[in-house]
C-alpha cells in the first residue's frame, strides 16, 4: 500500500460520513490519504503526537474537520509545518457559522486554511490538496489540469 500524503482528520467517530466528498475526490486522482479521528478537546495528547509525527511518516497536507468550537484544526496547525486545511462542520445549533469563525480567526503565524461550511468544503479541500501535491508531481497536475477543463 502506497504511503499516506494526505490525512483527513475529525474530532469525532460521528463526524466520519463528512469525509465521503473528500474520499471520492482523492481515489479520483489516485491520493493516497489515511483517516483519523482525534479531539483537540478529548484527546489533546494524541492530537500533538499526530501533528508533531505528520511528516516524518510522509504526510503532505492535513485536512481538518471539525464543528463547534473546532480547535482542531488550529491546535494541529500550531504543531506542525505542515499545511492545514481547515473545513467548518454544521454540526452545531448554529449550522456551523461558530466552526467558521473558529477557523478563519486564527493568529498571525498559525495559518488554517479554511474552507466552506459542510460537504461542498469537504470536496473543496480535498480538491485544494490535489492542488499543492500537483506543484511537485507532474502526472497528478495532468490529472488536475484534465478535471479543471472538465468543469468547463
Amino acid at each position: 500500500m502506497e504511503q499516506a500524503k494526505i490525512a483527513l482528520v475529525v474530532g469525532s467517530q460521528n463526524d466520519l460520513p463528512f469525509l465521503d466528498g473528500a474520499k471520492e475526490i482523492l481515489d479520483k486522482f489516485g491520493v493516497s490519504y489515511t483517516v483519523e479521528v482525534i479531539s483537540a478537546h478529548r484527546s489533546l495528547d494524541k492530537t500533538i503526537n499526530f501533528s508533531e509525527s505528520a511528516r516524518a511518516k510522509g504526510i503532505q497536507v492535513i485536512i481538518a474537520c471539525a464543528g463547534m468550537a473546532a480547535h482542531l484544526p488550529g491546535v494541529i496547525a500550531a504543531k506542525t509545518t505542515l499545511p492545514v486545511i481547515g473545513v467548518p462542520l454544521p454540526t452545531s445549533e448554529i449550522k456551523g457559522i461558530d466552526a467558521l469563525y473558529s477557523m478563519v480567526q486564527m493568529p498571525s503565524g498559525v495559518p488554517v486554511g479554511t474552507m466552506a461550511i459542510g460537504k461542498s468544503g469537504v470536496k473543496n479541500a480535498a480538491i485544494f490538496a490535489v492542488e499543492i501535491l500537483a506543484l511537485n508531481d507532474s502526472g497528478l497536475y495532468e490529472k488536475l489540469k484534465a478535471f479543471k477543463d472538465s468543469l468547463k
